[in-house]
């Protein structure tokens, strides 16, 4: 399965696994998920912030309201290859995300140098909203190895399985590579469960069976944190 939706509207829970918990998911969820036809796959992103990475310390103190901007591959992409501008929002517990596709060439030139694509489009004109009241730069690249699964029921329901999460703050541009420092401890997942609604009987029968709880985890916001402490423990050690 392979939708290249531009609009998501759906609520999202996210859980830390090992490796045990994860084969033994995957095990007894094989009547009820299939993998999609990428396989494994690796994803990257480039967050958009402000300069005082107001959105992110935002998203942190847990509002009802909070959004994001980022531009998406799958893969490394060259100049021509296409990338999803994205825009997501969480409201009251439920992710709306928008999204347009362009080359990696027409994106660059569209955030970074405000030359707008010829095509036009109400979600276009968000981002345009978005660009104009945050005036947002490049902070943070974050990529991540992803097995995507969806119901075999309900094809709505959506698994993701995210590995080797790695981040950097310099060189933020999706065609220069993958590699930035890892984020969890080698043999730790990040799962997160995407559902319409409520979760099926099934599920939850599995997932309390596991002993597997939901979590609250941003990829973006747990490597600012880190960051952050890192240069408040520089501060503490220098000397006087």
């Amino acid at each position: 399965m392979g939708k290249s939706n531009e609009i998501f509207q759906r609520f999202e829970k996210k859980y830390l696994l090992n490796e045990e918990q994860y084969e033994a998911l995957q095990f007894r969820m094989k009547d009820y998920m299939m993998a999609d036809n990428y396989g494994l796959h690796t994803i990257c992103n480039v967050y958009y912030d402000t300069n005082n990475y107001e959105l992110i310390r935002t998203s942190i103190e847990k509002p009802p309201y909070k959004e994001k901007l980022r531009i998406r591959s799958y893969g490394i992409p060259k100049e021509n290859d296409k990338t999803f501008i994205e825009v997501k929002k969480k409201y009251d517990g439920i992710v709306y995300k928008r999204r347009i596709q362009l080359s990696l060439k027409d994106a660059r030139n569209y955030l970074e140098h405000g030359i707008k694509p010829e095509k036009d489009s109400q979600i276009l004109r968000e981002i345009d909203y978005f660009m104009n009241f945050y005036c947002p730069v490049k902070q943070m690249y974050i990529a991540y190895d992803r097995i995507a699964m969806f119901g075999l029921e309900d094809d709505s329901i959506r698994i993701t399985f995210d590995r080797n999460i790695r981040s950097r703050e310099y060189d933020l541009d999706l065609g220069n590579g993958d590699y930035g420092e890892l984020l969890l401890d080698k043999g730790s997942i990040l799962m997160e469960v995407k559902v319409a609604g409520a979760y099926p009987l099934w599920m939850v029968d599995i997932l309390s069976g596991l002993k597997i709880y939901p979590t609250s985890f941003s990829k973006y916001g747990t490597i600012y944190k880190q960051k952050l402490q890192e240069k408040r423990n520089d501060k503490i050690c220098l000397p006087a």
